[in-house]
């Protein structure tokens, strides 16, 4: 399976149009389309970033550790 992206607007009459290359899409091919919205992510002001940030204080559960560090490794010699 061959896979392709194509990235589109709906019309303001509801209708989406594609243009497909056409050496994407032999002939006598089947094809599948899949339709998903895309979600742009939405920006924040610095205050809303602030207020996300402050909302997530004390919320970790559980400890931290350091597992042990090996200082002294041995290495072969670079010559």
């Amino acid at each position: 399976m061959n896979r392709i992206v194509l990235k589109s607007r709906v019309s303001k009459d509801g209708l989406l149009h594609l243009a497909v290359p056409s050496n994407v899409a032999g002939a006598d091919e089947e094809v599948q389309v899949t339709i998903e919205t895309v979600i742009e992510p939405a920006e924040m002001t610095p205050e809303e970033w602030r207020i996300h940030v402050l909302s997530r204080m004390g919320s970790w559960e559980g400890d931290f550790e350091r597992p042990p560090q090996d200082w002294n490794v041995e290495r072969d010699s670079l010559s």
